[in-house]
C-alpha cells in the first residue's frame, strides 16, 4: 500500500499540497489553486494512508522497519532520532493523539475549506491532525526506502 502511495504521489509534492490546503483553510476568502481533481485525488491517497498507518502500527512488529545503527545527516525534519530509527512508532504515536475519525474529519476539513471561499474557524481542530500526518508521510517514506534496500 505504501510503495502504491509513492508511486503515485511525490512526497515532496504532497507536502507542500498539504501545507497549501491547511494555509487556504484557515484564511478567509483564499482557495487553492490547484485543480479540484488534483486535490480530491489527494484526499483518497491519504485516506488509504491513514488507513494503512493505522494497520501498521497496530499490528507490525517493533523491528519489522527499524534502521541500522548508522543514523545519516539528513532526517526527515519531522521525525526525531527515534521516531527515524523505528517509524513504525509513529504511525502508533498518531493514533494515541487523534483517532481515525478524527484523520477523516480533518481531510474533509481541509478539502472543504481549501476549495471554497470560507474559512475554518476552529484551527485548533486541525493543526494537530496535520503535524501527525505529516509524520506520518516522511515515516511512510521510509519504510518504502528501507524496504526498497
Amino acid at each position: 500500500m505504501l510503495e502504491a502511495f509513492f508511486q503515485f504521489n511525490d512526497l515532496g509534492e504532497v507536502k507542500e499540497t498539504l501545507s497549501m490546503m491547511l494555509q487556504c483553510s484557515v484564511q478567509p476568502k483564499v482557495r487553492i489553486r490547484k485543480e479540484p481533481a488534483e486535490i480530491f485525488h489527494l484526499y483518497q491517497s491519504l485516506r488509504s494512508l491513514v488507513r494503512a498507518g493505522r494497520l501498521i502500527g497496530g499490528k507490525a512488529k517493533k523491528e519489522m522497519f527499524s534502521a541500522s545503527e548508522n543514523i545519516p545527516l539528513i532526517i526527515p525534519n519531522s521525525l526525531s532520532k527515534e521516531e527515524y530509527q523505528n517509524p513504525v512508532r509513529v504511525f502508533r504515536n498518531a493514533f494515541k493523539v487523534c483517532s481515525l475519525k478524527e484523520y477523516d474529519e480533518f481531510l474533509s476539513t481541509m478539502v472543504y475549506f481549501s476549495l471554497g471561499n470560507s474559512r475554518c474557524d476552529q484551527e485548533n481542530r486541525i493543526v494537530i491532525p496535520y503535524i501527525q500526518l505529516v509524520k506520518m508521510l516522511d515515516a511512510a517514506w521510509l519504510i518504502v526506502e528501507r524496504n526498497s534496500k
